[in-house]
């Protein structure tokens, strides 16, 4: 029987490729069903990890709102097994550690969180496996097909910059109000891609969404 941990760790998940490492975060009083957070990271070739400041602001937010998080390395990243699959492989982790957390932890509500190349994984795993929020940070509209991604069923947010030099924002912007349901917005102007000086503003953005949702029960 696998056991759900009931306190931060480290952990090393089974994956199709094999491990995968992730970390596991408390609030300081968790709910005895405290919702679960599974955030994924940005694109692994272009030095994306767990440890990214903008996946650890999204962590940050979650546990602030009485979350747990669960941020995981996609495989050929960090300690995980694996390498760089271009994108299937890396929605097969998500959905692994899906399941994994259904399994260790079951009836508990799963939210789910992506930036960038993470925010792309994280609405294609929702396409498969129910989350009760999303929240997609700069996903990268134009660098991945969107056009085939399916707005998820739950109460979304999406936040872009304004002065994105990696992903177009105004496609970004288009894409996400031609969604049905269409997502909260933000665009957070004089703010680039890596949310560089702008990291406090985005995790109140995160917080006060989930706030507004009431962090799932």
């Amino acid at each position: 029987m696998i056991s759900f941990p009931a306190h931060n760790t480290e952990l090393l998940l089974p994956g199709p490729a094999g491990k995968l490492q992730a970390l596991l975060e408390y609030p300081a009083q968790a709910a005895a069903h405290a919702p679960i957070a599974v955030i994924c990271h940005p694109h692994p070739p272009d030095g994306g990890s767990m440890t990214n400041k903008v996946v650890s602001t999204l962590a940050k937010a979650f546990v602030d709102s009485g979350c747990i998080a669960l941020r995981f390395n996609f495989r050929g990243v960090g300690q995980s097994d694996g390498k760089y699959d271009s994108g299937p492989g890396e929605l097969d982790d998500c959905l692994a550690v899906l399941d994994w957390v259904r399994i260790a932890a079951p009836n508990r509500a799963i939210a789910l969180a992506g930036f960038s190349f993470g925010a792309w994984v994280a609405l294609k795993a929702a396409e498969r496996q129910t989350s009760r929020l999303m929240v997609s940070i700069a996903p990268p509209v134009g660098f991945r097909d969107f056009t085939e991604v399916r707005p998820p069923r739950c109460p979304w947010l999406a936040v872009q910059g304004e002065a994105d030099e990696i992903v177009d924002a105004e496609r970004v912007r288009l894409w996400l109000q031609a969604q049905a349901p269409t997502p909260e917005i933000v665009m957070m102007p004089d703010t680039g891609h890596f949310f560089h000086g702008k990291l406090l503003p985005l995790r109140e953005h995160v917080k006060a969404f989930l706030q507004a949702h009431h962090s799932p029960t």
